[in-house]
């Protein structure tokens, strides 16, 4: 009696349609901002006034709060290539005098996959040039970034949304390589009783993090549920302030030929819109499914670092 072959994988998600670097360019310039706002490295936060956080704020009901960073996490793996620092730098085993004393130290290499962060205009270039046409090689050197550094951000209190589209499509997560387009936007927001609108902003659940717990870590750099380009154009044109989720918005591998992350590229030099990468959304799915909604007011306090291309974070929704 012979034994049957293995099964087939499945085929992977697709993640088209695909794009040319001639076609990119021209969304590029559809949705570019450039000479809109000043202060320029702000870029679109501009958006959000006192009237934005004042609204942000009766959306407060419940009173629970959500963090959603990851934990800091020291262990290599397919998806922490740079591991961050933890150590014990005093362990209070002095004799005199009292109160003995402990004292740790943190440091990260955070623009990964690993670490919860924010980026800042000054993270992409694109065609050599930062957000509103800034000579990258002139605004950004070994002193760190004099243009677009997530010091001239400060914390941002707005309204968030969250996109929860395995909640929508009644699975756990989205295959990685799954693109979502603007179609899935706005079917999401029907499903889930929210409009997107200006200084919102938008964070992506795909249970990128609800997979890996039950499957195991993969390199997301190869294969990652995340927006296709062409959902770009719809958020440009609601005005969002702020861009994040449970990968880094972007899907790979990327449509776009040549490009590694388009959306990046889009968000952050086009459009002067900050990131938010590796948020886990696991617990603010189920937060918004027992409350039956899917908006609240978010909170996004970023490190005060002069220079900085971006910042580790732990927002926090409140509902």
């Amino acid at each position: 009696m012979t034994s049957s072959p293995p099964p087939s994988p499945p085929p992977p998600p697709d993640n088209g349609p695909r794009l040319s670097r001639e076609d990119f360019d021209s969304l590029f310039d559809s949705v570019r901002t450039w000479g809109t706002w000043s202060p320029a490295d702000r870029g679109a936060w501009n958006r959000v006034t006192p009237a934005h956080v004042q609204r942000a704020t009766a959306l407060v009901r419940s009173g629970v709060t959500v963090p959603m960073a990851l934990p800091w996490n020291t262990v290599p793996g397919p998806d922490n290539g740079k591991p961050a620092l933890h150590y014990m730098s005093d362990l209070g085993d002095v004799e005199a005098p009292e109160p003995s004393c402990h004292k740790d130290f943190i440091a990260v290499d955070y623009h990964g996959k690993g670490v919860s962060h924010l980026d800042a205009l000054s993270h992409i270039a694109y065609r050599g040039q930062l957000y509103d046409g800034r000579a990258a090689r002139e605004v950004v050197d070994a002193a760190g970034a004099h243009f677009g550094a997530v010091s001239a951000l400060g914390p941002l209190v707005t309204k968030g949304v969250l996109i929860d589209l395995p909640a929508v499509l009644g699975t756990d997560w989205l295959e990685p390589g799954t693109a979502v387009h603007a179609e899935d936007v706005l079917a999401a927001e029907k499903a889930l009783g929210v409009t997107i609108a200006e200084g919102d902003a938008v964070l992506l659940r795909s249970g990128h993090f609800r997979r890996r717990a039950e499957l195991g870590a993969w390199n997301p750099d190869n294969a990652s549920a995340g927006f296709h380009v062409d959902a770009v154009p719809l958020l440009a044109e609601r005005g969002i302030s702020l861009l994040g989720g449970d990968g880094d918005s972007d899907v790979r591998p990327s449509p776009v030929d040549g490009l590694h992350s388009p959306v990046h590229a889009l968000a952050l030099t086009a459009m002067g819109l900050p990131l938010l990468d590796n948020l886990d959304l696991e617990a603010l799915s189920a937060a918004c499914a027992a409350e039956g909604r899917y908006e609240f007011l978010l909170v996004v306090a970023p490190l005060n670092v002069p220079g900085g291309t971006g910042s580790p974070v732990n927002p926090v929704a409140v509902l």
